[in-house]
């Protein structure tokens, strides 16, 4: 494995009596061999991450819009800076309340047991959300609130990126998610 280079000629320094040292050398293809078959050996028996993906159902087009009842409905606008407005029930009466993303597990979390309180913990009777992601949101903002509704076991919730209100759109412009 390790060889010894010696040089053939063993003559004396000028002037001196003594013979050169040799200097020794080792020869490494064993070992860069065995390194080679090593990394290929943990490449071909390592499993690659398998990527997840999330189904997203978009309602079919020729279904007539039915109405979604206020009590147990909460509308989710996606902003601009990470930032979400917020409104429960109907845009008319509901007063839109600022939020991040860090504080909508709470909103949800809060407005699920009110809602199951107020229809008597009725199974049946579950919170709806409405997302509407506007063209200030990013695709990363989009991801993250279905990862949450996921996490907050929420039932039901629906994707409406077509019809933002001009109301809606008047709160988001005031509290500046827009």
């Amino acid at each position: 494995m390790a060889t010894l280079n010696i040089p053939q000629n063993g003559q004396a320094l000028k002037g001196k009596n003594r013979t050169r040292k040799a200097v020794p050398s080792v020869d490494l293809t064993a070992m860069v061999d065995l390194a080679f078959l090593l990394i290929t050996f943990f490449m071909l028996t390592t499993s690659l991450s398998k990527s997840q993906a999330m189904d997203v159902a978009k309602p079919v087009v020729d279904i007539p819009d039915q109405p979604y009842p206020a009590s147990r409905t909460i509308t989710v606008l996606l902003g601009k800076n990470n930032s979400i407005v917020w409104y429960k029930g109907e845009m008319e009466k509901a007063t839109p309340q600022l939020a991040n993303f860090k504080g909508i597990a709470k909103v949800l979390a809060f407005n699920k047991k009110e809602i199951a309180r107020l229809h008597g913990n009725d199974p049946g009777k579950f919170m709806i959300v409405i997302i509407k992601p506007t063209e200030k949101s990013t695709y990363k903002n989009f991801v993250d609130v279905l990862d949450e509704m996921s996490i907050s076991y929420v039932k039901s919730y629906l994707i409406d990126d077509k019809s933002l209100q001009s109301l809606e759109r008047g709160y988001m412009e005031k509290l500046g998610a827009i």
